[in-house]
């Protein structure tokens, strides 16, 4: 699916280096269909990273995508420079003003803090609550997936003993669920966080479907029963060397860190890490996209 972006987005560059077709506004001009209308609520410090990773995904199946990048208005990045958000995003606020067919909540680096500590919390909620009749599938990744089960059911997080941290198999709970169509019998995630929600109080929530499990019987993926809001609690979209820059940024703090599980060959980090989940990835963005959003978004929805 072409993704279309500003030509100048520094995405745009490194994906046509790796052969993932992107359009720019121009040429999507020309070409008369309905894109897919997709908001990334992007809430990563390090934003042109986490665009990259998610418009690679994206853009690997047949239809046109219209990307708005969004940024929280109640919140100062200290990460990514004024120009580039004022030049590519688009203010929180901007949003209400229109329908999607598709949303990507995104984790931050704040899942040890009280969701209600965050700065930008409440106007998250609000996003949120827009979602639930404005957008037509939200796809809720690590902390987005805790901070949207607390705000849409009171699921609460809890710390773990230790950071879950690593490369973990999972396995399907449910048999020809369309967002795991395609993948193997056991499947690879990578997974970097403190927190984690508990598998009791999803399954008191009569509107939430547990889909898999990762090998610690840790919740990975969760849906709402109208599948309006996906829930995934682990990183698809990391990039191969994600896991590894965050053990040396640590390690060189003098933070306590472990090595991630099954990531570095012979677990010696000086040794490249192999990308184990790359086929996993591009698989379940397409399954989101082709069987939640195209597929059961009347033509008409983003007009309406």
């Amino acid at each position: 699916m072409p993704i279309k972006i500003q030509s100048d987005l520094p995405a745009r560059s490194i994906l046509e280096n790796e052969n993932i077709f992107v359009m720019t506004e121009n040429r999507a001009a020309t070409q008369d269909i309905r894109p897919l209308k997709i908001a990334i609520i992007n809430l990563m410090p390090t934003k042109e990273t986490t665009e990259t990773q998610l418009l690679r995904l994206l853009g690997n199946t047949p239809l046109q995508i219209d990307i708005s990048l969004v940024r929280m208005e109640a919140h100062e990045s200290t990460h990514t420079s004024e120009e580039h958000l004022s030049r590519f995003y688009i203010p929180s606020s901007e949003i209400f003003r229109h329908k999607y067919d598709g949303m990507i909540i995104t984790g931050a680096p704040v899942e040890q803090m009280p969701f209600e500590d965050v700065d930008y919390w409440s106007e998250l909620c609000d996003i949120m609550d827009y979602a639930r009749e404005n957008v037509f599938s939200t796809l809720h990744i690590c902390w987005g997936a805790q901070a949207g089960l607390y705000h849409n059911y009171g699921i609460k997080k809890h710390l773990l003993d230790k950071k879950m941290f690593g490369v973990f198999m999972n396995h399907k709970l449910i048999e020809r669920e369309p967002i795991l169509r395609g993948f193997d019998d056991l499947f690879p995630v990578p997974t970097s966080r403190h927190t984690t929600v508990s598998k009791s109080a999803i399954q008191k929530i009569s509107d939430l479907t547990m889909i898999a499990e990762n090998e610690w019987a840790d919740v990975t993926l969760c849906k709402s029963k109208d599948n309006r809001s996906i829930y995934m609690m682990g990183h698809l979209e990391y990039d191969t060397e994600t896991l590894s820059k965050e053990y040396w940024r640590d390690k060189e703090k003098n933070l306590p860190i472990e090595l991630p599980i099954n990531y570095f060959p012979d677990d010696d980090p000086t040794k490249p890490p192999l990308n184990k989940w790359r086929s996993t990835a591009h698989l379940f963005f397409s399954n989101w996209l082709n069987y939640y959003v195209y597929q059961e978004t009347p033509y008409e929805y983003t007009r309406c």
